[in-house]
């Protein structure tokens, strides 16, 4: 690779973060459509977990295929499924066809949002620079995220919510040409066996555990426990596996180390908690205070933004302020978004709802680049792209669970709302959550429903509320142990 091929290489996987910050706004936006038209509410949870789900087990493949054979046939490959996933939304007849397909999207998305940051580490081995991409690429990200709901619902008002999907087509096609044009990286790993026994037994415990989550309150509770339990015993085994595996998916030695340990376990915390608030406000503003989607796509601006002045203080102030110490900051603001939620209760105005939002991004800009760059040294330089995949795993993970968990709380309460309220049905709350057709309803109906829906989305954010609160907690105490409240030496990378 030329070194004057860098920028416009780091160009092109910056468009993965535009790509990422669209898709995750924008279909939030449409999402109320989404379900409406297909009559699908009640899998709301799994549309947004099968994605993810997609995303976290794919990722230690996708990193572990770019070491044997190169990133950029991984990055080509990933984008590529990433963009027949986008494509097989949008054509989607059925709920059950699009969830599919959301999932080979996931899977697409897990390689390349991932690989772009294990690139970033080899084209910048310099901190300060590195951490000034991930600032970038995290503007990237804010920006496609505010285009996103502007998008999002200028379309679901206008046209139909199947071209949502569309828009993210030439961009990867543009992302394809370049990396596999300019980009040349090495295979670190080539002639080693891939660890394909451990990775199976990851998904399918994975996969186990997250089928058991969804099934909460729907089948026996033995029989959900039991596959839970098999789930987490396919994820002993694998550990077990990769403990003698010439090339391990995971490797062990990773989790012998405290301070990355410590890290994995904050982004495993914080995302899980933050997925409801970005998830559920766009519907929140639809469902609860009847706005346009275009109107409830703003709610992601301004999150949007200080998502991006939160990234990019970083590397300005990781100098005076100890790596925990902004992380404990970042923390507070989440703290911030889900308490003014609960404080304010259904009759939280728009506008409160947008401050909240600022409060929300700031946090978890600010996290994800300290984080993210922490990851990276606090490992070899050649368990980087590893500890970089792993990272993502344990945060797409979280999310995913998260994602499970939090649907079976909306579930739980639509359901027993439609029991205590035999006029209300599930067809008529599918009909409230799009603001298009719930002018439909009577009109005597949708305080009641209101009330329906507040109350399952009130129980999200109480949850996500109790984990933010955990990960304030945890913080302070490594604050604490390891004297941290004063500033740290820099980091130094690893070799």
């Amino acid at each position: 690779m030329k070194t004057a091929h860098r920028p416009l290489i780091t160009f092109a996987l910056l468009l993965s973060n535009i790509m990422a910050g669209m898709d995750g706004t924008i279909v939030n936006t449409a999402l109320p459509a989404i379900t409406s038209d297909l009559h699908g509410l009640q899998y709301t949870g799994w549309i947004v977990a099968t994605f993810l789900f997609g995303m976290s087990v794919a990722t230690p493949f996708w990193s572990k295929y770019g070491e044997h054979k190169g990133n950029r046939v991984a990055y080509v490959m990933a984008t590529s499924l990433f963009a027949i996933g986008a494509l097989f939304q949008a054509l989607a007849p059925s709920i059950i066809w699009f969830i599919i397909a959301r999932m080979v999207m996931g899977i697409g998305a897990g390689g390349m949002n991932t690989i772009p940051f294990i690139v970033f580490a080899n084209l910048y081995p310099d901190l300060k620079q590195r951490s000034q991409v991930v600032g970038l690429a995290s503007a990237c990200f804010g920006t496609a995220s505010i285009i996103g709901p502007l998008l999002g619902g200028w379309i679901v008002d206008n046209l139909t919510w199947h071209w949502v999907f569309y828009v993210n087509l030439p961009v990867a096609l543009i992302a394809i040409v370049i990396i596999g044009g300019f980009y040349r990286g090495p295979k670190v790993a080539a002639g080693r066996q891939i660890d394909y026994l451990g990775g199976s037994l990851l998904i399918a415990g994975l996969g186990l555990i997250l089928f058991a989550i969804q099934l909460i309150g729907i089948v026996n509770g033995w029989l959900d426990f039991a596959f839970f339990m098999v789930g987490a015993l396919l994820i002993i085994w694998m550990y077990r596996v990769d403990r003698v595996a010439e090339d391990p998916i995971i490797p062990s030695r990773l989790f012998q180390n405290h301070e990355l340990v410590t890290d994995l376990i904050l982004f495993v915390i914080i995302w899980g908690s933050f997925i409801a608030f970005i998830t559920y406000i766009p519907m929140w503003a639809q469902g609860i205070l009847g706005l346009s989607a275009l109107v409830g796509g703003l709610t992601q601006i301004p999150g949007a933004i200080t998502n991006f002045l939160g990234s990019e203080m970083v590397p300005y102030v990781q100098q005076k302020i100890s790596k925990y110490g902004l992380v404990a900051i970042g923390v507070l603001t989440i703290l911030i978004a889900i308490a003014g939620l609960l404080i304010f209760g259904q009759r939280t105005p728009f506008w409160v709802l947008l401050i909240l939002g600022s409060f929300e991004g700031f946090g978890v800009g600010l996290i994800f680049n300290v984080l993210q760059v922490s990851v990276q040294t606090d490992v070899e330089l050649s368990d980087v792209p590893i500890a970089t995949s792993l990272a993502y795993l344990v945060r797409i993970l979280s999310q995913t669970l998260m994602s499970a968990i939090y649907g079976v709380i909306l579930n739980l309460a639509l359901t027993q709302g439609v029991r205590h309220y035999h006029q209300i049905t599930l067809k008529m709350l599918n009909q409230l959550s799009n603001a298009k057709t719930a002018w439909h309803l009577p009109r005597t109906q949708l305080p009641l429903m209101r009330q329906i829906l507040y109350h399952g989305y009130h129980n999200i954010m109480v949850a996500a509320f109790v984990l933010i609160v955990i990960a304030l907690i945890l913080v302070v105490i490594v604050m604490i142990k390891h004297g941290w409240l004063r500033k740290k030496s820099a980091p130094v990378a690893r070799t």
